[in-house]
C-alpha cells in the first residue's frame, strides 16, 4: 500500500537528482519515506537518495518495493507547477501508479523490480580529505574545468585543496583554499584522484546553488558527494569512481 500527497517543489528535486545516474530504479517504501540506491550500467557512479515522509502533506505506506521508469515519472511531474500538490496512489495488483495533479490524472505502468539491476552495497571507505563547499562554488568549479578538459584532478595536502584540468592547449586551476564559498577543508594526508567530467557533470546537475555540499576523496579513491535539499527532507549521497592514473 502506498498513498501520499506532496508539493511538486518537494518531490521533483528528489527524482530529478536520482535520474542523473539511472533511468530505472527500485523505490523502497516504508514508514520513514522513500529510498533509492542505484548504480549506473558502467559501474562508475552510484546514488543513495532518501525522501523523508515528513516532506509529504499526507503519507500512508506499507513496506514494499516498486520499479519505476524515472524519465517517465519526471515527464509527468513536469505538468505540475511548483506549488501544485501531487497525489500518488499505488495499485499493487495491476502494478500501476496513479499520479494526480489538479485535474490531471496519469496512470503509469510500473516495472518488475526483479528486472532492475540489483542495488549496490554501500562501500565503507576511509577517505583522507573533506571539503565543505557552497553549491554555487561546486557548480562553478566543475563548469570552469570542463571548459578546457575532459578529466579533472582533485588534489589535497592538509589544509589545501584544488581542482585542476588540463586540455590539449589550455588548463584551469581552482584553488579551493582561497575561496569564500569553501567553509572547511580537512585533509589528513596528501593525495589526488582523477575523475571524468562527463560523469562529474551529473553531480553538478543534482546540486542547487544554495545547497551546502560535502565532498570527500582519497588518493586514487572515489569521490563522495553528499548534500541535503528541502530543509533536509531530501538526502543525496553520490559516489564517483576515479580514473586510475599510470
Amino acid at each position: 500500500m502506498f498513498e501520499a500527497t506532496i508539493e511538486k517543489s518537494r518531490v521533483a528535486p528528489y527524482f530529478d537528482a536520482v535520474s542523473q545516474h539511472v533511468d530505472e530504479a527500485k523505490i523502497r517504501i516504508d514508514d520513514d519515506g522513500l529510498n533509492i540506491r542505484a548504480v549506473d550500467p558502467a559501474n562508475v557512479q552510484m546514488v543513495d537518495g532518501s525522501l523523508s515522509s515528513l516532506a509529504f502533506e499526507s503519507y500512508n505506506a506499507e513496506m514494499g518495493v516498486i520499479g519505476v521508469n524515472l524519465s517517465r515519472l519526471n515527464s509527468i511531474l513536469g505538468n505540475a507547477n511548483k506549488s501544485d500538490l501531487v497525489h500518488f496512489q499505488l495499485d499493487p495488483e495491476v502494478r500501476k501508479l496513479t499520479i494526480t495533479i489538479e485535474n490531471l490524472e496519469f496512470t503509469m505502468a510500473l516495472i518488475d523490480p526483479d528486472s532492475i539491476r540489483q542495488e549496490p552495497e554501500l562501500p565503507d571507505l576511509s577517505l583522507d580529505a573533506k571539503v565543505i563547499i557552497e553549491g554555487s562554488e561546486f557548480r562553478d568549479a566543475i563548469k570552469a574545468v570542463n571548459m578546457v578538459a575532459d578529466h579533472t584532478l582533485f588534489s589535497y595536502d592538509h589544509g589545501h585543496a584544488e581542482i585542476y584540468g588540463e586540455g590539449d592547449t589550455d588548463d584551469a586551476t581552482i584553488d579551493l583554499s582561497d575561496n569564500d564559498g569553501v567553509h572547511d577543508i580537512t585533509a589528513h594526508d596528501a593525495g589526488d584522484s582523477l575523475f571524468s567530467l562527463d560523469y562529474l557533470k551529473n553531480f553538478k546537475k543534482m546540486v542547487n546553488k544554495d545547497t551546502m555540499v560535502t565532498v570527500r576523496v582519497g588518493d586514487d579513491f572515489p569521490m563522495m558527494v553528499e548534500f541535503g535539499l528541502k530543509d533536509g527532507h531530501i538526502q543525496i549521497d553520490g559516489m564517483l569512481a576515479p580514473r586510475i592514473q599510470d
